[in-house]
């Protein structure tokens, strides 16, 4: 049986791959690590513990008390967050992914997945359809570290055999956990927003089009990569994966099926030219040839299944 350990667990991703995780694989053998942020209840039914990734000994700990063998590395300062602070960034992002890399080269762990991101690419790479292997020169410093980390993780598995996966991430869209300040948190924003004041303020410009995934399918993208037969593999960290792509006026054009009254606002700010920066869709042919991702939930699905849940939740 396998034994996980999932830094970052207590982020947006985290939280909810995990119980995921445990459901497949049995709660004790998956190992949720987290540093600041409060692990939800849920988090709460199976081993949590507390630590930093740029802190090479934290994680070692964790490795040999736990008899880990696979590593989802979710640990990250992500765009707009990002931006504020560049130097930590940089630091926990680079730093916590060579932690992790090393370690699985000193003690020959199975698997490494790391989360990549459609930060990769710049403005210089096509908008539509970006493809897998393209130009990619980032304007963020969450992008830098997302290249970097893709070329060290291919590098540590020619080098040592490490075998390192991941997906290149679009927007997510979540109904568990809150917005933080995001490029593309607006899109959950609304629903908050909305549903509480009919009133939002969005910090993109109406048409500002970004690819875009609800968490389910953005758990099963990371899943199925993780177990996907290594010899039918061509890339390893670099996978783009798609589900939709809409702007703003579009995503809340069809939340106003269900709040007719909501009311919009538009005052971009400096998150606007890390979208503009961004494809406004993406090619993942080689994630469908290499190991047949296929999404599963669409625009008015998603916004359907969001405001159900989280009316129910903010109306209360």
């Amino acid at each position: 049986m396998k034994k996980i350990l999932v830094t970052g667990a207590f982020g947006q991703i985290g939280s909810e791959l995990v119980p995921v995780l445990r459901e497949k694989y049995g709660k004790e053998n998956v190992i949720a690590m987290g540093h600041i942020t409060s692990p939800t209840p849920r988090l709460e039914e199976g081993p949590i513990v507390f630590g930093d990734v740029v802190h090479k000994e934290d994680l070692d700990k964790m490795i040999r008390k736990f008899d880990i063998d696979t590593v989802y590395h979710l640990a990250a300062i992500i765009s707009a967050k990002g931006e504020l602070n560049p130097q930590i960034a940089y630091k926990i992002n680079m730093t916590g992914l060579y932690n992790v890399l090393e370690l699985a080269r000193e003690h020959a762990l199975e698997r490494i997945v790391v989360p990549s991101s459609m930060a990769v690419f710049g403005p210089d790479a096509p908008q539509d359809n970006t493809p897998t292997d393209t130009i990619l020169h980032p304007t963020t410093m969450y992008g830098m570290t997302k290249v970097a980390g893709e070329l060290l993780g291919s590098y540590y598995f020619s080098k040592y055999g490490i075998d390192v996966r991941g997906v290149r991430y679009p927007g997510i869209l979540s109904s568990e956990t809150p917005p933080t300040a995001g490029t593309t948190d607006y899109a959950t924003a609304v629903f908050y927003d909305g549903i509480r004041t009919r009133k939002y303020e969005c910090f993109l410009k109406e048409d500002t089009t970004l690819p875009m995934m609800y968490m389910c399918d953005a758990i099963k993208a990371l899943m199925d990569l993780a177990e996907a037969p290594l010899k039918n593999l061509k890339h390893h960290t670099d996978f783009n994966v798609a589900a939709m792509s809409f702007s703003p006026k579009e995503i809340f054009t069809e939340l106003k099926k269900y709040l007719p009254d909501l009311q919009i606002s538009y005052k971009p700010d400096y998150r606007q030219a890390i979208a503009d920066s961004w494809p406004r869709s993406l090619d993942d042919s080689a994630a469908h040839e290499e190991w047949g991702w296929k999404h599963s939930i669409d625009l008015p699905t998603m916004v359907k299944d969001l405001y159900e849940k989280l009316s129910a939740r903010l109306e209360k």
